[in-house]
């Protein structure tokens, strides 16, 4: 099954014009080394880890020197599959939302995020708080407790709209009884 093809990306009409096809993958690459580095990788990667551990190429490079820019259930293990099913899938998964949030403030796109180990520094943590939630059976869930959420608004309009419609008409107070003879 493949996961992501960085071609997919960079072969599309909206790619950006002034980045190389390698920023196609960079969010693939970030989560493949991620995924390899916390034990979640294929044994076929087994002796690739090293470049990976030792920083010495940058997530992207390595997804793209490796792998050819595309992500595969080849390069995971049957648990790291199971995590990117639920994951990863660009469709129905939280992935791209959490990389978006953590690395594409102020960026014109999320393919302009620049393939260096601060950013995966900085995205490591969400993957990390993923999987223990993915594990626990709770990935996508909310938690039991915020089931009143939805009626918070709900509650904010029954409480102001009588406060609104009794600003709307003058107090007995306030009336002027005009007689006239």
């Amino acid at each position: 099954m493949k996961y992501e093809d960085a071609s997919w990306h960079s072969g599309a009409d909206d790619f950006p014009k002034d980045l190389t096809a390698q920023a196609a993958g960079t969010h693939s690459g970030m989560f493949l080394a991620w995924a390899l580095l916390g034990g979640l990788g294929s044994s076929m990667h087994a002796g690739d880890l090293k470049k990976l551990k030792d920083r010495q190429v940058t997530p992207g490079a390595f997804f793209y020197e490796e792998c050819d820019g595309k992500l595969t259930d080849e390069d995971l293990s049957a648990e790291g599959n199971a995590f990117a099913t639920a994951y990863f899938d660009p469709e129905s998964g939280r992935y791209l939302r959490d990389y978006d949030a953590l690395l594409c403030d102020g960026l014109a796109t999320a393919y302009h995020v620049r393939d260096t180990w601060q950013n995966f520094d900085k995205l490591k943590p969400r993957l990390d708080r993923r999987l223990a939630e993915w594990r626990a059976g709770r990935l996508g869930k909310k938690a039991w407790w915020r089931f009143w959420e939805p009626f918070v608004l709900l509650l904010a309009l029954v409480l102001v709209a009588p406060a609104a419609d009794a600003q709307a008409y003058p107090s007995r107070e306030k009336m002027v009884t005009v007689t006239i003879s």
